[in-house]
């Protein structure tokens, strides 16, 4: 059984830096890992992907720049760390894991198996 935890959200002010925690439990030794969002009223959006072997892949030109995505195999711990945050940024984020090692062409939802409950990011004006 593999479970994916997220943590790290808050509220923080405009322009400021937040980490976000994805721990994945089970069978998810260097699989890719994806970060999600869904703001209030919104769909939910794929931002971006690490590869098991730490390649990133960019699928929302408005965290470039300003979001990264990183990893940590010894701890089954992938990072999003988000920096000059907007109030736009303002929504629950998630963490999925695929069971593949590499990221897919696209960010869709049913390419990830495995996700977490998510955790909530608010950035006030």
């Amino acid at each position: 059984q593999v479970q994916v935890v997220e943590s790290g959200g808050g509220l923080v002010q405009a322009g400021e830096s937040l980490r976000l925690s994805c721990t994945a439990s089970g069978k998810t030794f260097n699989v890719a890992m994806g970060w999600f969002r869904q703001a209030p009223g919104k769909e939910r959006e794929g931002l971006l992907c690490i590869t098991g072997f730490g390649s990133i892949i960019y699928y929302v030109d408005s965290v470039k720049g300003r979001f990264t995505i990183s990893r940590d195999n010894a701890k089954n711990t992938v990072y999003l760390q988000m920096n000059s945050l907007k109030p736009e940024d303002t929504a629950m984020y998630y963490c999925a894991a695929r069971v593949s090692a590499y990221c897919s062409g696209s960010m869709e939802e049913s390419g990830y198996n495995y996700w977490g409950q998510g955790t909530q990011v608010t950035v006030s004006s």
